[in-house]
């Protein structure tokens, strides 16, 4: 009988078989593929960090854009967009409630898996149990009884609520100022004047003596400066406003253009219909404040003013200045008017509008203010001793400080469109353009503060220091 193994095997030839259920078949580049003519050196050549670079500069980009850059935007069917409303092509002010077939989308990360199995309501599904012996029970129970009793759950630590009480509050105001200036601190009993602050701690004391960066140990303070407020430097309003342009408000680019340092913002009338929209908006806001947010200060359109050069800037900031020693003279002024007056000419540059506004709240007026640092020291060296003796005014009218002002506004100002496509003709024109259109200049007269502008300036500052009248104490006591 033949053995088996000596038999020749025969071979059977198979076809593997796979059958493609899904394609991701990638689609030809856009362009034609870009072949560069470049040297072979070597793999170090082309795996150096500086190769791409080279190539990059070598081989610059070259791609045509249009006239809309790609991205075409048609505002013909936008309603009111021509006529200076752009309340059609900006987010809503209240963002509307989402979908709920949407909400699923804007859970986060953590939410997002297999889904917990919760079998709720399912009565023959329950924890798995262990039935532990008789045996066992009872050793649980020998050993809780000859346990000894613990004192009982640990009890939260009880909040000392007098540290909120106001009292204890201005206690710790004062507390600072006594480690700022030991020699003046009060230790008598409590009047109605005087408050004796809290003992401050070696702690405190060590860290106003030898003050240290909270993250970075290296650094050392080069100068430090007490805040206080200028008092001397109020306006009739006892605060200041911030205006951010949109754009470039003036031709120069390159550099910065020193007319914007003197430059003026004239608010223009807001008609009746502007009134009526922003007390609207007003009263919404306080009759539901979570819903409608504050509308911010009052949208006044703005002619803004520049000199007329540089030279007239320069000037005018002089004059400006109290403690240049050439600000009373009179050559400063580089421009006469008809009537043979000295002055300074501002031409106007064109109208703005108020895009954005915040206001703050008046029973908050510090809560956003201005800081300058101020050391009549430094300032000195600009000015000779001379001129500080024969004048009056000097830069030691401030001591070396770091002086705030209070921020009651803040606005960005963005040009007049209703105006400027009336301009165009591609709007009718309405009747403020031509108003606007009337103030081509401002005629600016420096002259000192008349009684009704002193008397508002010492209000504010009899407001700041607390005193009661008419303000006339001198704060320096």
């Amino acid at each position: 009988m033949a053995n088996p193994a000596s038999r020749p095997q025969r071979a059977y030839h198979q076809d593997y078989i796979c059958r493609i259920r899904y394609e991701n078949n990638l689609p030809p580049p856009p362009g034609s593929v870009k072949l560069l003519d470049i040297p072979i050196d070597g793999l170090d050549y082309y795996a150096s960090p500086g190769f791409a670079s080279r190539l990059h500069r070598s081989q610059p980009i070259n791609i045509e854009a249009d006239a809309e850059l790609g991205m075409p935007v048609d505002l013909v069917g936008m309603p009111g967009v021509f006529d200076g409303d752009e309340s059609s092509i900006q987010a809503p002010l209240i963002p509307p409630p989402v979908h709920p077939r949407d909400k699923n989308l804007l859970r986060p990360l953590s939410e997002l898996g297999k889904p917990k199995y919760q079998p709720g309501g399912i009565s023959f599904l329950r924890r798995t149990e262990y039935i532990s012996s008789d045996v066992a029970r009872a050793r649980s129970e020998a050993a809780s009884k000859s346990a000894p009793k613990s004192a009982g759950p640990k009890l939260r630590k009880p909040v000392d609520t007098s540290k909120d009480d106001p009292i204890n509050v201005l206690r710790a105001v004062v507390k600072g100022f006594d480690i700022a200036h030991p020699e003046d601190a009060y230790s008598g009993p409590d009047t109605n004047d005087n408050i004796k602050g809290l003992e401050p701690t070696p702690a405190e004391t060590e860290a106003w003596n030898n003050p240290k960066h909270p993250t970075k140990s290296n650094l050392k303070p080069v100068d430090i400066y007490p805040i206080l407020p200028d008092l001397e430097a109020g306006t009739d309003t006892g605060s200041y406003m911030i205006a951010k342009f949109t754009a470039n408000p003036t031709q120069v680019i390159e550099k910065h253009d020193p007319r914007m340092d003197v430059g003026m913002l004239r608010p223009i009338e807001m008609d009746d219909v502007a009134i009526a929209e922003f007390n609207a908006k007003l009263a919404a806001h306080v009759a539901d404040p979570v819903r409608n947010p504050h509308p911010g200060g009052a949208p006044f359109n703005y002619h803004f003013f520049l000199p007329t050069d540089e030279t007239s800037a320069s000037n005018l900031r002089k004059k400006l200045d109290v403690h240049d020693p050439d600000k009373d003279n009179p050559n400063l002024y580089t421009t006469k008017n008809k009537d043979g007056k000295d002055i300074f000419r501002m031409n106007q540059q064109r109208v703005y509008e108020t895009g954005r506004s915040t206001a703050a709240d008046p029973d908050h007026a510090y809560k956003e203010i201005a800081l300058a640092l101020h050391d009549a020291e430094v300032e000195a060296t600009d000015y000779s001793e001379s001129a500080h003796d024969t004048n009056g005014d000097s830069t030691k009218r401030l001591g070396k400080a770091a002086y705030y002002y209070p921020v009651m506004q803040k606005m960005q100002l963005k040009p007049h469109r209703s105006k400027t496509l009336a301009q165009l003709g591609v709007t009718p024109r309405v009747e403020d353009d031509d108003d606007d259109r009337k103030i081509d200049a401002l005629e600016v007269v420096v002259d000192d503060l008349n009684e009704i502008e002193k008397a508002k300036r010492a209000e504010h500052r009899a407001a700041l220091l607390g005193e009661v009248g008419d303000g006339e104490n001198d704060p320096a006591q």
